[in-house]
């Protein structure tokens, strides 16, 4: 079946994300596998929104391992603690950077990207996969942005 987003790309920021989340509620919810809603969310996030990279990390051992994504080539794996993926995943809470030159650690998979936020996921207590989302502007994320982000990773059935 085919599907499309209906998005008028000229709305603030929120209102685009009140406008996608439904959209999204209907792409996922007649879907369980979970690697083609990740897919399909990336998709989305990247069309409506036109970031540089968007994609999830999922968790596996020690490492966060490349799952489905939009943008350049991205790093394959990243090491619990390490990075904003890693930290995130670590420290368990949504991590906003406004400068990743900034951020102490910071892993440059494409020296591109200027400002990131990273989404852990949760199945009940343990973190799972991250939704990781980066500009090639300073400053491009916000709470806005880790409210609607976190709204759209709770979609996914782990």
């Amino acid at each position: 079946m085919a599907h499309s987003l209906s998005i008028n790309r000229h709305l603030p920021k929120e209102e685009l994300y009140i406008e996608l989340l439904p959209q999204l509620e209907a792409l996922v919810g007649g879907e369980s596998d979970l690697i083609a809603n990740m897919a399909n969310i990336s998709a989305a996030l990247k069309q409506t929104f036109g970031f540089f990279w968007v994609g999830f990390y999922v968790v596996r051992g020690e490492n966060l391992v490349l799952a489905p994504f939009q943008g350049t080539i991205a790093c394959a794996r990243i090491k619990y603690g390490k990075g904003v993926c890693g930290t995130a995943w670590k420290e368990r809470r949504i991590i906003l950077v406004p400068d990743v030159d900034l951020f102490p650690g910071h892993i440059a998979c494409d020296s591109a990207s200027r400002s990131e936020i990273v989404i852990p996921i949760f199945d009940g207590d343990n973190v799972v996969a991250v939704l990781d989302v980066d500009s090639d502007q300073l400053d491009s994320f916000d709470d806005v942005d880790a409210t609607y982000l976190n709204q759209i990773t709770s979609l996914l059935v782990l």
